[in-house]
């Protein structure tokens, strides 16, 4: 049994920088409580970055579900379909499960944009979560249906970032 009454549905979106640093703030926050958190990151597939190794040596779970390419909108191939659908069927089981008390869905709202999960999947796994079961959804571009599900919505705005400096991503700050 979880020692949260209650589980909320957190939606981080946005243009700007933080949505799945805040998402793993709250992931390290949890651990440190004693909850039992997992982290499902769709369209990332890299076990190197900074936050997948050290989530492991906290021996939080960690699925990715992603191949390691872009996907472009409207041009998913069957397998980058595929990786999704096994990813999103993961996630189901693991909100469902009573295994976990805060599940993050990284990038799933991404997933959602580009056409590789329906947004009526997530929808209903918003809808039909267990009470007790804390979800926490990340991802740019969240469509209002979505946020209108939501309990709690965050949207990260951009003001000014140095990748248009031409500054490339940085390990250790942006993986």
């Amino acid at each position: 049994m979880s020692p949260l009454s209650r589980g909320f549905v957190q939606v981080y979106t946005g243009d700007g920088k933080g949505k799945t640093t805040a998402a793993l703030g709250l992931t390290l926050r949890a651990l440190g409580h004693g909850l039992r958190p997992v982290v499902v990151q769709f369209m990332k597939a890299d076990p190197s970055w900074g936050e997948i190794v050290m989530l492991r040596r906290l021996e939080v779970e960690v699925v990715q579900a992603g191949l390691d390419h872009w996907v472009r909108k409207g041009a998913a191939t069957e397998e980058d379909l595929a990786a999704a659908a096994a990813g999103f069927a993961r996630a189901r089981a693991l909100v469902t499960s009573g295994d976990y008390d805060v599940v993050v869905l990284d990038e799933l709202v991404t997933a959602v944009y580009f056409e590789l999960v329906p947004l009526d999947d997530v929808l209903a796994l918003m809808r039909d979560k267990p009470a007790e079961v804390e979800l926490v959804i990340t991802g740019r571009r969240a469509p209002d249906e979505l946020l209108a599900a939501a309990d709690l919505v965050t949207e990260m705005r951009l003001v000014r970032h140095y990748y248009d400096a031409g500054i490339q991503g940085r390990e250790g700050i942006e993986y």
